[in-house]
């Protein structure tokens, strides 16, 4: 079946992120959105101490993290207009663990144990319809859903300017 006959749109979410070294452990990320919409923001990483940074920007972790929080806090809103069911406040909480041992390669390999989100919304709406709309918005944030199936990450590497290989 067609999608104009199924009755579902598609669309494409395309950005581009490109981080540059300064300081100790710092970067500096411009972030290019290329669809649906255009747009370019600077994103800075640091590391605290205890990885050799100065602490002057949250680390990749915490924006990993706040993205995850962020995009099913924004999906529940933006989803709440358009299945029409009434929200009035949303908070979440995220408890995500890691374990780092002793790395084969570098000085650790970090394994993902789990995220453990708690969804609170206070709405007038029926319980089964809160529901529904946090079911939906789960499935429409692009973070959760990242995690959520296996996915595939492809790097390649060039050295002193070479050419790119598969790394």
């Amino acid at each position: 079946m067609s999608e104009a006959m199924s009755g579902k749109q598609v669309f494409e979410v395309v950005f581009d992120a490109e981080g540059v070294a300064v300081g100790k452990m710092r970067n500096e990320v411009t972030l290019t959105a290329r669809a649906p919409f255009t747009s370019v923001n600077m994103l800075a990483t640091d590391e605290g101490p205890f990885q050799g940074g100065e602490g002057t920007a949250p680390t990749p972790l915490e924006f990993f993290l706040t993205g995850l929080v962020g995009c099913l806090m924004t999906q529940i809103r933006a989803f709440s207009r358009k299945l029409k069911i009434e929200v009035s406040d949303v908070k979440v909480r995220c408890r995500a663990e890691w374990t780092a041992e002793t790395g084969t390669v570098g000085p650790y390999e970090g394994s993902p144990r789990g995220f453990h989100l708690d969804v609170d919304v206070v709405s007038d709406a029926p319980a089964e319809d809160v529901a529904r709309l946090v079911e939906a918005a789960k499935r429409g944030c692009f973070v959760e859903q990242t995690l959520a199936v296996p996915n595939t990450v492809t790097h390649r590497l060039r050295i002193n300017e070479g050419a790119w290989t598969d790394a």
